[in-house]
C-alpha cells in the first residue's frame, strides 16, 4: 500500500523551492501552498511562454525571488532572508539536447549551483532538511536492460547526465563533510521521465504533442522506440514530500539517494505518443529518426523497490492514467488558461484523495 505523505507536517512550515518557476518546481510549490506551507522560491524567470508559473499565478501565491543559482551571493541572501526549515532544490538546466549545445553552462548550473546552495545552507541555522532533485540519468548506462539501483555506479554520456551525476557526488560530499555535523539531513531524489500539464520545454515529447495537436501537423517522433520510465509529476512529487517529511522528522537513514521511478510506465516513445493522442481525441504521429542527432540513451529503467520497502512509497497513477491526466490539463489550457489553473487544484486534490484511500 502507498504510504500517505505526511501532509499535516507542511502547515505553516517555511519552505524554499529553487526552480519554482519551472514545471516540476511549479507543481511542488502549488502542492505545498495547498497544504498550508509558507512557500518561497528562488529561480530564473520562466523561459517559455506560456509557462506553469504564470498559468497558476504563483507570483501572487508565494514569495518569488528571481535569481540565478550561479550567483552565490544572491542565493545566500535569499536563503538568509527566507529562513527556510526545508529546502527543495530543483533549479537546473534540465535538457539533454541543450546540454550538448551549452555544456559549460549546464555544469555551472547543475554542479556549481548545487555547491552554492549547500554552502548557503551551511550558513543558515534554520535549515533542518534538504532534498536535491537530480535525475534517473545519473547512472552509468550500459543499456543492458537492467533497472538501476541506488548503489549502482554513477556516470553520464551527455553533459546533462554527467552534470547530474556530479551533483550527486557533491551532495554526498557536503552531507558527510559539513551538513551531518550541523544536524542538517540531506537526501537526493532520482525520478523518471516526468510528465504532466504545464510543461512547454523544448525537445520533450509531451510538450511537443501539446504544441502540435490542433495545428494539423503530425507529432514528429525522433526516437520512437526509446524506452523511458514515464510517470506523472504528482507521483514523483508525492515521493519528494514523503522523503522530505522523513528528513524533517530526523530520520537519518533517509539521508541518502533514492529512486522514484514508475511501476509499469516502461513503454516506448511511440506508445506514449499514440496513447496521449488518443486521450486528447485528435492528432497523429510520424516517426522521423534524425541522422547525426546527439546521443540519447535508448533504454533507461529504475528499480524503486528500496523506496517502497523503506519509505512505503509507490506510484499511484498508471501510465495510461498519467497520460489521460496530462491530456486533460492541456485540453483545459487550450480552452482557457484559467480552466487549467482550476484543474491543477482539482488534480492535486484527486491525488491526495487517492493517497488517503
Amino acid at each position: 500500500m502507498t504510504a500517505r505523505p505526511s501532509f499535516n507536517v507542511w502547515k505553516n512550515r517555511r519552505v524554499l523551492v529553487t526552480g519554482h518557476t519551472g514545471f516540476k518546481g511549479g507543481w511542488l510549490a502549488a502542492w505545498l501552498g495547498l497544504l498550508g506551507a509558507e512557500v518561497s522560491g528562488f529561480a530564473l524567470a520562466p523561459d517559455t511562454d506560456p509557462n506553469l508559473f504564470g498559468v497558476l499565478g504563483l507570483d501572487r501565491r508565494m514569495r518569488s525571488i528571481l535569481g540565478d543559482v550561479r550567483d552565490a551571493e544572491a542565493l545566500a541572501h535569499a536563503v538568509a532572508e527566507t529562513r527556510p526549515e526545508v529546502v527543495f532544490h530543483l533549479a537546473a538546466q534540465p535538457l539533454v539536447r541543450r546540454s550538448y549545445r551549452c555544456p559549460s553552462a549546464t555544469f555551472a548550473v547543475n554542479v556549481q549551483g548545487t555547491v552554492n546552495l549547500l554552502e548557503a545552507i551551511r550558513a543558515q541555522p534554520s535549515v533542518k532538511a534538504v532534498l536535491v532533485v537530480t535525475s534517473d540519468k545519473v547512472y552509468a548506462n550500459d543499456e543492458l536492460g537492467r533497472p538501476f539501483r541506488e548503489g549502482d555506479p554513477l556516470g553520464g554520456h551527455d553533459p546533462y547526465s554527467a552534470s547530474k551525476a556530479c551533483a550527486e557526488i557533491v551532495c554526498a560530499s557536503w552531507r558527510d563533510s559539513f551538513l551531518a555535523e550541523a544536524g542538517i539531513l540531506l537526501a537526493s531524489a532520482r525520478a523518471g521521465n516526468v510528465i504532466g500539464g504545464g510543461d512547454w520545454s523544448e525537445d520533450r515529447l509531451v510538450p511537443d504533442i501539446a504544441r502540435t495537436i490542433g495545428s494539423g501537423r503530425p507529432v514528429v517522433l525522433r526516437n520512437p522506440d526509446s524506452v523511458r520510465p514515464w510517470q506523472h509529476v504528482l507521483d514523483a512529487t508525492q515521493g519528494y514530500l514523503n522523503l522530505a517529511a522523513r528528513l524533517l522528522d530526523g530520520d537519518r537513514s533517509a539521508a541518502r539517494g533514492w529512486n522514484f521511478g514508475p511501476g509499469a510506465g516502461l513503454v516506448p516513445v511511440r506508445e506514449v505518443a499514440n496513447t496521449m493522442i488518443a486521450a486528447w481525441g485528435q492528432g497523429s504521429s510520424i516517426a522521423l529518426p534524425q541522422e547525426g542527432a546527439p546521443h540519447e540513451a535508448a533504454l533507461l529503467m529504475l528499480d524503486s523497490s528500496e523506496a517502497g520497502r523503506a519509505l512505503g512509497w509507490m506510484p499511484v497513477l498508471s501510465i495510461t492514467e498519467a497520460l489521460h491526466w496530462t491530456a486533460e490539463w492541456y485540453r483545459a489550457h487550450a480552452a482557457e488558461p484559467a480552466h487549467a489553473a482550476a484543474l491543477t487544484q482539482e488534480q492535486l486534490q484527486r491525488m491526495m484523495d487517492r493517497l488517503s484511500s
